[in-house]
C-alpha cells in the first residue's frame, strides 16, 4: 500500500508495504532488510512474523519487489485490504501442506520397506532397492525442496540456517544410497546396531532417513506457517473497516462517490444512516448517533450535531451528516491504530531470532565436523565407503528435526488443549511472554462488563404504579433503535400501547402521545432542565455516582419515574481478580469511561488501580508507560479500540465475544465468555512454553551428545537415523503431556 498517490510519487520520498513470500526464519527477514537498506535514501523493516516490508524512501515498489526477489523471495505490493499478503500467506501454508500430505504417504511404507529387508535378508525380492529409489525421489526432490531452494539462497548469500543442514542431510542420505546400490559395496566392512557387520550391505541404503528427515521438517514447518499466518489477520482487518469510497459533497451540493484516495483534507462529505464515516472531521450538517463502540468501547452511542467531531471507521446510526474533513489516509485515528498495531508486532518478532542464532552457529559446526570426520578417515587408511559412512551419520544424527518440532509440536498439543478449556494460543510469543507477565491490564467495557445495557432498577417517583410507567415508556421506546431504548423494551416483556406524533431528539430522548398523555423518555435537556428535587434528583445522582446511565420519564410534563441502565460486571470478574492476585499478578483496570463509571466497576471487580478516560490512541502509550515502568504487561480487551494496545502489549488476550480485529491483534484468544479464562491461559501457556524449553534442551542435548559417537564410527547412518526418529518422538511424546495439564 502506498501512501503518497501524487504523480511521480515513485520518485519522491514515500512509503510502500509489500507482502513478501518464501522467509523460512527471522534471518531471512535480518537478509532482505539489508538488501533494501542498500537503495539509496532508503530505510526499510522486514517482519517475518506478518511477512510484510515497509519501505521508506525515493524507491518505486517495482524497484523494491525486484531487490526482494533478486534475493531470492517472492514479493508483491500490499493493497488496502492485504489481498497479496493473504494470497502469499495461503499459499505457503497450502503448498506445504501438500508436500507434507505426499511425504507422510510415500515415507511410512518406505520406511517399514528398508527397515524390514535391511534386518531380514531373507524378505528382499529382486529390484527391491530401486522401488526404495523410487518412492524416496519424490520425498527428495519434490516435497523436500522448500529446503533446498532455501539452502540455495543462504549458500548466495553466505550463510548457514536449519534449511542446509536439512537440505545436505537428505541429499548426502540420498545419494550416497543410490551409489552404493550402483556400486555394489561388499560387506566387509559396517556396523550392525553399532557394534558388527550388517547383513548385505544394507547399511549403506538409507532412503527412509531422507524420508523420515523431510516429513518431520515439513511438519514443523506447516504448524509453524498455520501459527504465523494469525498474525497476520489484524492489518487486513483493520484496513476493511476504513471505507474504500466516499460521498464528496460538490460545491453545488450534489453527491459524488469517489474513490477515499481523492478524498483531501478540508472538502465537505456525506454520511448517510448505515454507513461508516470515512475520515476524521467534524460535523458540518445535521444531527445523528454514531457508534463509536469499535473505538471507544463506550456501550452508549454518542449524539453528534454540528460543530461534533467524528473518527473514521465510525458507524452513522440514524440521521444525515455532511462532514468536514479534518484528518484523511494514514493520518486518521484507525490509520495510526493499524501502524501502531503493525509496529507491536514487528518489536515482538524479534524474539524469534534466537533459536535462528543458535542454528547459524551449529550449522556451520556441524558441517565441519562432518568434513573434519571424512577427512580423518580417509587419512587413516579407511576405505571411501566407511569414510563416507560415518561423515553421513554426523549430518543425520545433527539433522536438527527435533529442533524443528520443539516448538511446533508444543504449540499445537497447547492449542488442543487450550481449545477444550476455550483458550486458542495463537503464537510463540505469547508462550514467551507469559512467564514474565507481572501487570495485568483489563479493558472494561466487554471485558469486565458484558457491554449490554441493561435496566438495573426503574423508581417511580410520582402517583403512578411501576407497571404503569413501565408500559407508557416502553410504549415510546419501542419506536427508537437506541440502545438505550431497546434496554427499557426489553425490560418491559408486556403489552405495548399505540403511539402516535412520535418524535426523536438525537442526545436527549424520545416523546409521543400514548393513550393521550404526552410522555417523555430522555434526559434533563429532552424535558427542558427541571430543577431536579426529592426522590427523582437522589436517584439520577446516585446512578450516576454509581458509572450508571438514568433516564427520566415524564407523563403531562411531570417527573413519573427514573431507569437506572448500567452494563452490570461478569459474575466471574471477581474471582478472576483475585486468582491473578494469588499469582502475584498486579491487576489495572483500562477504560475510555468517565472516573466514577470506572471507579464503580473496579470496586466490584476487586480491582485497586483504574485508569479512566483513556482515548483509544492512547491506550497503547499506556501499556508503554507501564513497560517503560520496568512492567512485563498483558493485555485483556475485547475491542478495536483495544487492537493496538493488544499488540503492543507483552501478551495480548482477546474476548472472542469482542472484534475480529481485537482477535486478531491478541497473542491469545479467551473463547469463554467466563473471565476465569484469564488466569486459565496464563497458566497453560506457562505450562506450554516450559514444554518447549524442554523440548529444546533436549534436542539440543540429544545432538551434542551423540555427533561425537557418529564421528568416531559407532553409530552407521541406519542407527542414526532411527536415534534421529527416536529424538523427535521424544519431543512430540513430551509435548502430548500438555494434553492432561490441569490448571488449578
Amino acid at each position: 500500500m502506498t501512501t503518497d498517490t501524487t504523480p511521480g510519487a515513485a520518485q519522491t520520498a514515500q512509503q510502500i508495504e509489500l507482502a513478501v513470500g518464501g522467509m523460512t526464519c527471522a534471518a531471512c527477514a535480518t537478509r532482505i532488510e539489508k538488501k533494501l537498506n542498500k537503495l539509496d535514501g532508503v530505510t526499510a523493516t522486514v517482519n517475518y512474523a506478518t511477512e510484510r516490508a515497509v519501505i521508506s524512501g525515493p524507491v518505486s515498489a517495482d524497484d523494491a519487489i525486484q531487490v526482494v526477489k533478486k534475493a531470492g523471495y517472492d514479493a508483491a505490493e500490499a493493497t488496502g485490504d492485504d489481498s497479496e499478503l493473504g494470497r502469499i500467506s495461503e499459499e505457503r501454508v497450502g503448498m506445504l501442506r501438500r508436500r507434507l500430505a505426499l511425504a507422510a504417504i510415500l515415507t511410512i511404507p518406505l520406511g517399514n520397506l528398508t527397515i524390514v529387508l535391511a534386518l531380514v535378508p531373507e524378505l528382499r525380492f529382486p529390484l527391491w532397492e530401486w522401488l526404495c529409489v523410487a518412492m524416496a525421489i519424490p520425498v527428495v526432490f519434490w516435497c523436500a525442496m522448500p529446503f533446498h531452494v532455501a539452502t540455495w539462497r543462504n549458500l548466495r548469500n553466505r550463510s548457514f540456517s536449519m534449511d542446509t543442514l536439512v537440505s545436505l542431510g537428505v541429499l548426502s542420505a540420498f545419494s550416497w544410497s543410490l551409489v552404493s546400490i550402483i556400486l555394489g559395496a561388499e560387506d566387509t566392512e559396517g556396523y550392525w546396531l553399532g557394534y558388527g557387520i550388517t547383513p548385505a550391505g544394507a547399511d549403506a541404503i538409507y532412503f527412509e532417513v531422507a524420508a523420515a528427515v523431510t516429513t518431520f521438517l515439513l511438519a514443523g514447518r506447516y504448524f509453524e506457517a498455520r501459527a504465523r499466518r494469525s498474525a497476520q489477520g489484524v492489518l487486513g482487518a483493520l484496513n476493511a473497516l476504513a471505507p474504500k469510497q466516499v460521498r464528496k459533497l460538490a460545491a453545488d451540493g450534489t453527491e459524488h462517490v469517489v474513490p477515499i484516495e481523492e478524498l483531501v483534507r478540508g472538502e465537505r462529505f456525506v454520511v448517510r444512516a448505515g454507513e461508516r464515516v470515512a475520515a476524521d472531521g467534524a460535523i458540518a450538517e445535521g444531527v445523528s448517533t454514531i457508534d463509536t463502540s469499535m473505538m471507544t468501547g463506550e456501550p452508549v452511542p454518542a449524539e453528534v450535531a454540528p460543530g461534533s467531531e467524528v473518527l473514521g471507521g465510525t458507524v452513522n446510526l440514524t440521521g444525515r451528516l455532511v462532514v468536514t474533513a479534518a484528518r484523511v489516509g494514514a493520518h486518521t485515528q484507525l490509520a495510526q491504530m493499524a501502524a501502531l498495531a503493525e509496529q507491536a508486532q514487528m518489536r515482538k518478532a524479534k524474539v524469534q531470532q534466537l533459536v535462528d542464532k543458535v542454528v547459524g552457529w551449529f550449522v556451520p559446526a556441524v558441517l565441519l565436523i562432518s568434513a573434519a570426520t571424512l577427512a580423518g578417515w580417509l587419512l587413516t587408511d579407511h576405505s571411501i565407503r566407511a569414510s563416507a559412512s560415518a561423515a553421513l551419520s554426523v549430518l543425520i544424527i545433527a539433522c536438527p528435526c527435533a529442533l524443528g518440532l520443539a516448538t511446533p509440536t508444543a504449540l499445537m498439543v497447547g492449542v488442543g488443549r487450550g481449545g477444550q478449556l476455550g483458550i486458542l494460543i495463537k503464537t510463540q510469543q505469547a508462550l514467551e511472554s507469559s512467564g514474565r507477565i507481572d501487570t495485568v491490564v483489563f479493558d472494561k467495557t466487554g471485558t469486565i462488563t458484558p457491554g449490554n445495557l441493561v435496566v438495573e432498577s426503574f423508581t417511580a417517583t410520582a402517583g403512578r404504579t411501576d407497571g404503569d410507567v413501565r408500559r407508557l415508556a416502553a410504549s415510546v421506546e419501542s419506536h427508537s433503535d437506541h440502545p438505550l431504548a431497546k434496554a427499557i423494551v426489553a425490560d418491559h416483556r408486556g403489552d405495548i400501547l399505540p403511539v402516535t406524533e412520535f418524535v426523536t431528539t438525537p442526545g436527549q430522548g424520545a416523546s409521543g402521545l400514548v393513550d393521550g398523555h404526552r410522555v417523555i423518555v430522555g434526559n434533563e435537556r429532552a424535558l427542558g432542565d427541571p430543577d431536579l428535587t426529592g426522590a427523582t434528583a437522589s436517584v439520577v445522582e446516585s446512578a450516576r455516582d454509581a458509572g450508571a446511565t438514568p433516564v427520566m420519564v415524564s407523563v403531562d410534563g411531570e417527573i413519573v419515574g427514573v431507569f437506572v441502565l448500567t452494563d452490570s460486571v461478569r459474575p466471574s470478574a471477581a474471582d478472576a481478580v483475585r486468582r491473578l492476585k494469588d499469582r502475584g499478578l498486579k491487576v489495572i483496570l483500562l477504560t475510555g469511561d468517565h472516573e466514577r463509571a470506572a471507579a464503580a466497576v473496579a470496586h466490584q471487580a476487586g480491582i485497586d488501580t483504574w485508569i479512566a478516560g483513556v482515548l483509544p490512541a492512547d491506550k497503547a502509550g499506556e501499556i508503554a508507560r507501564l513497560q517503560s515502568e520496568g512492567h512485563q504487561v498483558a493485555m485483556v480487551g475485547d475491542g478495536i479500540n483495544d487492537a493496538a494496545a493488544l499488540a503492543t502489549a507483552d501478551l495480548g488476550l482477546a474476548m472472542v465475544s469482542g472484534t475480529d480485529v481485537a482477535m486478531k491483534s491478541a497473542d491469545i484468544i479467551c473463547v469463554r465468555e467466563n473471565l476465569h479464562v484469564v488466569p486459565d491461559a496464563i497458566a497453560l501457556s506457562r505450562a506450554t512454553l516450559r514444554t518447549i524449553r524442554g523440548n529444546l534442551l533436549w534436542a539440543f542435548g540429544y545432538n551434542t551428545a551423540a555427533i561425537p559417537l557418529a564421528a568416531a564410527g559407532l553409530l552407521n547412518p541406519l542407527i542414526a537415523g532411527l536415534a534421529m526418529s527416536l529424538s523427535s518422538l521424544m519431543v512430540v511424546g513430551n509435548s502430548l503431556r500438555l494434553r492432561n495439564r490441569t490448571l488449578h
